[in-house]
């Protein structure tokens, strides 16, 4: 889930010489330049305004380009998982070492697969899993909407093979032994395993379901020959710098995954008039410096409207920002602003019906939380833990980075399987104790570390419950987290 960082994209600058710093590449002098300004008819006003647009439209594919490189291309870096169409398991939980993913969760052992299906689709396959084990394959595309998911909500827990197809989809009758075929609409993307892990002593039987599963080509599946190779692309390096001077150049070159949907024509007829769309070759420094100024501050008023909307675009409950943020593209239906915003928020979100994730930065009062100044309490009654038919979580990131946090007891997160472990109150209730400081020994089971500054706390409820109390429909449910309270 990614607002307030600092080191990353998000960060604009507030001056007009800041902004002209900001050497935003991909916007052209073809498009904009000295020569060309008269035919394209784009005034600076106007390439601001573009430019926001271009910005929020284009965001999350280019974070999850940055991510895709860095787990399924750049094999030197320390978070790489396998090579495309391969699967990676992680055979632990997440902790603040891992950096690429913002808002990451810790309470499952994540596989990858970085889906190249530019040749052909593939086929996955997963074993019969432990009724009581909840897993689930989230299907997102490039963009880093999750157009698709199956594991024990949706097509339960008993082993089957599942296709995972390119855009145009697959013509004739499935293939034999195939349960079910799923059409991308884009041709790289990253299916996702969440795995359950009960407790530390659990990691061992998770191991063993992540051994069952299995990708493969569909004509290895079917014991064909392969079908002929695309041509190879080379992927430009990216990293959290090189995003924020070549933002227009990354969304240039990941728009080749994406073809455009339907309701993206007009937006696209738009953003090309100042050079922005798939195999475009542009240099920035020919621009005229008063449209790289215009540019730079358009960049900014777009990330400042994304973090406006996840401040206020989503139902206020107790304080927790609760709304349905993630889908698929007719989900979003050509809401550029609330695609944007689901991947600041937490990229790599599952629809509502999957998991729910009640967000805050704030007590009720709008007061921002601060793990530098005060100390939080957060209590569930007895009859008033999350609703949920897999199981339920709280996470704490960091405030400003919204990376899991180092803390003397290496916790991240408080969940429902570590209940037992827990110490509840005489009238059954549970108290979290949310602070920088153990709140002592005898608390310390209850205590979930906060940062020394910001705190963002996201709580997850995974398969949320329908029938009364449910969270569901998100923001409007009849079951409420309920408010953090401040320590006086």
């Amino acid at each position: 889930m990614t607002a307030h960082r600092p080191d990353s994209i998000s960060s604009f600058a507030v001056s007009r010489r800041d902004a002209l710093m900001m050497t935003t590449a991909g916007l052209t002098l073809a498009a904009l330049g000295t020569s060309s300004h008269a035919q394209s008819g784009v005034t600076p006003a106007e390439a601001r305004a573009l430019a926001k647009e271009a910005y929020i439209w284009g965001y999350p594919i280019v974070d999850t380009y940055r991510i895709n490189y860095d787990y399924f291309v750049n094999s030197g870096h320390p978070e790489f998982k396998a090579t495309w169409n391969n699967l990676a398991h992680n055979t632990r939980l997440y902790t603040p070492d891992d950096k690429t993913i913002q808002t990451i969760n810790s309470d499952t052992l994540y596989s990858f697969i970085g889906a190249n299906l530019r040749d052909e689709p593939i086929v996955i396959t997963v074993p019969a899993v432990a009724k009581e084990r909840y897993y689930g394959c989230s299907l997102f595309d490039i963009w880093g909407t999750c157009y698709d998911t199956f594991g024990t909500r949706a097509t339960g827990n008993d082993a089957g093979n599942f296709m995972i197809v390119g855009p145009g989809g697959w013509k004739g009758e499935p293939p034999r032994g195939i349960k079910k075929i799923y059409v991308t609409e884009t041709t790289i993307g990253m299916p996702t395993f969440r795995t359950q892990l009960f407790n530390s002593d659990d990691v061992e039987n998770v191991k063993k379901v992540q051994a069952g599963y299995k990708v493969q080509p569909l004509s290895a599946y079917l014991k064909q020959p392969a079908t002929s190779a695309a041509a190879a692309i080379d992927f430009p390096k990216i990293d959290k710098e090189l995003v924020k001077t070549n933002f227009f150049e990354y969304l240039d070159f990941a728009l080749q995954f994406a073809p455009a949907g339907p309701e993206e024509r007009v937006i696209r007829e738009k953003l090309a008039r100042i050079g922005v769309g798939p195999g475009k070759t542009f240099d920035f420094k020919d621009l005229p410096l008063e449209h790289k100024l215009e540019i730079g501050l358009g960049m900014k008023d777009g990330d400042e409207k994304v973090e406006k909307y996840l401040a206020g675009g989503q139902k206020d409950v107790n304080g927790w920002k609760i709304g349905s943020l993630f889908g698929d593209r007719l989900f979003y239906s050509g809401d550029w602003l609330k695609r944007a915003a689901a991947a600041k928020g937490g990229i790599y979100g599952n629809d509502a019906v999957e998991a729910v994730y009640p967000m805050t930065k704030k007590l009720a009062s709008g007061e921002p939380l601060d793990g530098s100044k005060n100390n939080y309490t957060l209590t569930f009654l007895a009859d008033q833990f999350p609703p949920v038919n897999a199981f339920w979580s709280v996470t704490m990131y960091d405030g400003k980075t919204q990376l899991l946090i180092e803390n003397p007891i290496n916790r991240y997160l408080i969940n429902s399987p570590m209940l037992p472990g827990m110490k509840k109150n005489p009238d059954g209730s549970l108290t979290l104790y949310i602070q920088n400081k153990s709140p002592g020994a005898d608390r310390e089971s209850n205590w979930l570390p906060a940062p020394n500054g910001d705190i963002y706390l996201v709580m997850r409820l995974y398969w949320p419950k329908t029938e009364a109390p449910s969270i569901l429909p998100p923001g409007n449910g009849t079951w409420k987290p309920p408010a953090i309270a401040l320590v006086v």
